[in-house]
């Protein structure tokens, strides 16, 4: 079939759910497109939902989920590389391949055919950075036009510094194609909410999940002796209970920090989503509920 239907948006959007129906629809597998759920033992937090991937007493298949421990470092390169061989894999079968997620970022890779590689480390590019504050290797990162860098989600100095390595390295490699996306022919559906609707699921989703024991899934990673630190490089969720945890904030200042930082990051990843546009991504941005002229849009695209 060799196509690729992506599915994105904002986060308490339903895209899960949604990608799950078109997969049972359309013989189709998914592969997650979040920067989180890729951790083992963070299901609660980053909203896995794995109940969600069985639909009327068939489980539909996903990758890239629970893939590496909470400990392990993973990048963009990294991703892109995951993703192209569960791609090839599933192309393979016969089978609709769905991007779902709403990590921008690795979409974005995936769309716009990232020209990232294993870069070896550069010493002394990374002497030259190290000294430099966080706002000054953001200015880098502008000045070296890597305009695809979040820097609004999980920036540290080491993962900035890493990003302008393999950047550099790559722009005088720039005839390394192997894990090349370009011919990937995609169709990519974006679920439209309104902002108010949004904020409400964010609302009640948190509910939920501190009922379902989130908290107690913060306590586990830290009894594996994730630092405070490390929880909050995860952000969201694990930063802020983390800080509950470690007697820096209340129970309530817990609460109410955590949705007020949710409701900013779905704002972001409409800002960045809007960005892809910018850049040449076509949205076609939907209405999940109008199904017929969903599936109608699909069918074309696959018969094409």
């Amino acid at each position: 079939m060799s196509k690729l239907v992506v599915v994105l948006g904002p986060t308490a959007s339903g895209k899960t759910l949604f990608a799950v129906n078109l997969a049972q629809h359309y013989n189709g597998e998914i592969i997650s497109a979040d920067s989180r759920q890729i951790y083992r033992g963070m299901d609660i937090g980053t909203g896995k939902d794995l109940d969600e991937y069985k639909i009327n007493d068939q489980i539909i298949p996903y990758y890239l989920i629970d893939i590496i421990n909470p400990q392990d470092n993973y990048s963009v390169y990294d991703y892109k590389n995951d993703f192209l061989k569960t791609y090839k894999k599933i192309s393979k079968q016969n089978n609709l391949a769905i991007l779902c997620g709403g990590t921008g970022l690795y979409i974005e890779s995936i769309l716009l055919d990232y020209k990232m590689s294993d870069a070896p480390p550069n010493l002394e590019l990374r002497n030259q950075l190290e000294n430099k504050t966080l706002s000054e290797l953001i200015e880098e990162i502008k000045i070296n036009h890597i305009s695809s860098y979040d820097i609004n989600f999980h920036v540290t100095k080491r993962r900035i510094i890493r990003t302008i390595e393999i950047v550099l390295y790559d722009n005088k490699n720039i005839d390394n194609k192997k894990n090349s996306t370009a011919q990937i022919n995609s169709l990519v559906l974006g679920i439209k909410l309104e902002r108010d609707i949004v904020l409400k699921n964010i609302k009640r989703r948190l509910e939920t999940r501190l009922n379902e024991g989130m908290i107690d899934e913060v306590k586990k990673l830290i009894d594996k002796g994730l630092t405070l630190e490390r929880l909050k490089y995860f952000g969201l969720e694990y930063k802020f209970i983390g800080e509950y945890l470690f007697n820096k904030i209340s129970y309530n200042s817990m609460k109410e920090k955590l949705n007020f930082a949710i409701n900013r990051f779905a704002k972001r990843q409409m800002t960045f989503f809007r960005r892809m546009e910018k850049r040449g991504v076509n949205i076609n941005w939907i209405d999940s509920d109008d199904s017929s002229k969903i599936y109608n849009q699909i069918n074309q695209f696959i018969n094409s």
